[in-house]
């Protein structure tokens, strides 16, 4: 952990991969979620599907809870 502490860029790389790997499981959350018996993927296409998930809203909600889950993750991560 002291390595990160002297080289900010570490850090920065960490929270960009933290970051990236939220978003990542929100939109595979919202993929699966096309395939539930109440989405309309299984009439439809993987490519329909992948359209209808990936929207500027979307978009923008995976950003605000990817920063919110980075934050809490450190809160609790410096508090244990």
């Amino acid at each position: 952990m002291k390595s990160q502490a002297r080289n900010p860029r570490g850090g920065m790389f960490r929270a960009v991969i933290e970051t990236a790997f939220i978003i990542f499981l929100f939109y595979s959350n919202l993929l699966m979620g096309e395939y539930n018996a109440s989405g309309n993927a299984r009439n439809k296409s993987l490519v329909w599907a992948i359209t209808d998930i990936f929207t500027r809203e979307n978009f923008l909600i995976a950003i605000i809870a990817a920063i919110i889950g980075y934050f809490i993750f450190e809160f609790l991560r410096k508090k244990v």
